[in-house]
């Protein structure tokens, strides 16, 4: 069975209507991304950092995975699947995909702020004074710029073996994300789908798509399955 790799960033969900902040001078929902973002932002201003994420978690429970995520979680039943996402939300689990690397973190696990490997499942609120059984302070299971990609070993090692490698949705800007396809087999085809497309002139076999996620997704996933069968 073939192995495809998919890729994805901010432009997968934003037809959900999750908020992105490429292409928006910086700002993430009004605030600086390193305000909210860094780990400077949070020893600066914890409490501004929680109530963002906070609003984050309860929008994500009021939108719902839109054509894209459902066309990918369909491309299990043909091809070894793996989605590697930069985004924090759960849109491709609730799409029905299983097989997922979070590079970022998700909004829907908290952590503790001294013991790392202390990650809990969270869907409310997080507070100020809400510590883990050790006594330190939760934040949220994101990994924010200037941390380090836990997940990244893992991902670049199934990025090697991919037989088609699919981008969808990312500028290929952040690192050191953006550097996954750089590991991905020369042999490989690979696909990029993003309305503004990145450019990346020195890997081959690269087929671009300049479309919306929810247009050019399902369109490829269509045609990779056709050809799959027959």
């Amino acid at each position: 069975m073939k192995k495809i790799v998919i890729l994805t960033g901010a432009g997968v969900s934003a037809e959900s209507g999750i908020s992105t902040f490429r292409g928006a001078g910086g700002l993430w929902e009004g605030h600086s991304i390193y305000e909210v973002a860094s780990p400077q932002g949070w020893a600066s201003n914890p409490e501004l950092v929680l109530n963002f994420y906070n609003e984050r978690r309860k929008k994500l429970l009021e939108v719902q995975p839109n054509a894209a995520h459902f066309a990918l979680a369909e491309l299990e039943h043909y091809f070894d699947t793996h989605v590697i996402t930069q985004n924090v939300d759960d849109l491709h689990e609730r799409g029905g995909s299983k097989n997922i690397i979070h590079l970022h973190g998700e909004l829907f696990k908290s952590q503790s702020s001294r013991y790392h490997e202390m990650i809990y499942d969270c869907k409310n609120d997080i507070h100020l004074g809400d510590v883990c059984e050790k006594g330190a302070q939760l934040r949220p299971f994101i990994v924010w710029f200037g941390e380090q990609v836990p997940m990244m070993e893992r991902a670049i090692e199934i990025a090697s073996r991919a037989d088609i490698f699919i981008v969808v949705g990312t500028s290929l800007l952040v690192y050191p994300a953006a550097g996954l396809i750089d590991y991905v087999r020369h042999s490989a085809m690979k696909y990029i789908i993003d309305p503004q497309l990145p450019e990346v002139p020195s890997i081959s076999n690269i087929e671009y798509i300049q479309a919306n996620a929810t247009a050019g997704v399902p369109a490829l996933v269509k045609k990779l399955i056709a050809h799959e069968r027959y």
